[in-house]
Parts: C-alpha cells; sequence; structure tokens
C-alpha cells in the first residue's frame, strides 16, 4: 500500500494536481493530509513510534494513523485503509476537523499539510505492520500532555500542532470520557 504521490491543494482545499510525495516534502508545497486519534473507552489514547527508517519521523511518537490521501480516494475510506494496513485496526471513525501547518522537520523536509483531523474508539490492541510502526502504546490524555512538555523532541509536529485540537474539539462535543 505504497503512497509515493500526494495531492496538491490550495488554502481551501480544493485540488491543484498530484506531485511526487518526497519531490512536495522538499519544496514546502501544500498538500492533503489526514491524521486518526483513537481513543479506548478508559479515555486513553493510542500513540505509535514510528518504524526508525520512516523518511522523516523515524522513532518519533505520533497519533494512531497518519498519511496522504490519494487523488481522488475519499479521505474517510483512505483513512480507514490506512488504519488497517499501519496498526490492523478497524474501527469507525468520524471527522473532527481540519487544519493547515507548516513546519521544517529533519533531512531539510517540509512538511505544509492541509490535515483532516479523524477520530475513533476501539477497545482492540493494535497489530502493527512493522515497516510502519516500532512500538505502541496507550496512554491518558493528561500523562501524553506531560510527557510532550517534558520531551518534546520524542514527538511529531503533527502531532503537537493537532493534539490541543483534538481534545478541545472532544470536550465540546462532550466525546473525550471522564476517565481522565
Amino acid at each position: 500500500m505504497e503512497r509515493n504521490k500526494v495531492v496538491i491543494v490550495d488554502r481551501n482545499d480544493n485540488s491543484l494536481g498530484e506531485m511526487d510525495k518526497l519531490l512536495a516534502h522538499e519544496r514546502g508545497e501544500l498538500h492533503r493530509a489526514f491524521s486518526v486519534f483513537i481513543f479506548n473507552h478508559s479515555g486513553e489514547m493510542l500513540i505509535h513510534q514510528r518504524a526508525a527508517d520512516k523518511y522523516h519521523g523515524g522513532g518519533l511518537w505520533t497519533n494512531a494513523c497518519c498519511s496522504h490521501p490519494q487523488l481522488q480516494e475519499d479521505l474517510e475510506q483512505g483513512a480507514l485503509q490506512r488504519l488497517q494496513y499501519e496498526m490492523g485496526l478497524v474501527c469507525p471513525i468520524r471527522k473532527l476537523f481540519s487544519f493547515i501547518y507548516h513546519a521544517h522537520v529533519e533531512n531539510n523536509l517540509i512538511e505544509h499539510e492541509f490535515d483532516h483531523v479523524f477520530v475513533g474508539y476501539t477497545d482492540n490492541n493494535p497489530i502493527p505492520n512493522p515497516t510502519e510502526v516500532q512500538s505502541y502504546r496507550w496512554i491518558s490524555v493528561d500523562s501524553l500532555q506531560e510527557e510532550i512538555l517534558t520531551f518534546p523532541d520524542t514527538f511529531t509536529y503533527w502531532f503537537k500542532s493537532a493534539l490541543d485540537q483534538v481534545i478541545e474539539a472532544l470536550e465540546k462535543s462532550n466525546l473525550l470520557t471522564a476517565n481522565r
């Protein structure tokens, strides 16, 4: 399930075509992405450590799943397929919000994404794909926030950028359990 292309978009998420994924990250082109945040019914979030040999973010901790939809691919279906491919999980997800971020990351690459953020709930443990995932764990939101403050360089930029927005959206919708 190799995804070597990304969809280049404008600031309103209108497609402008596609480009090689690495080239888009070298140039810092705004492109479409999705991030999936998974919680269990105890209110813990599933995070994973990216495989060490990823072209960027290798060995860093991040949300359950993130990737780039392909041209003409339905965002939610792409996110569901990627969640199953990376984490071996199948569960319903729903879109929370979208946001744009821009960051210089390692290897002289630039993340500039129009990121569509989804959330899902399951009590099943993942069966990670070792080419994508080095490790995983469930963690309370409070412990996660404390860990990010203490060790910020061990987490991906997009995860840190989206986390507070995810928590705020879930709290507004009463979807974040009280078991924090």
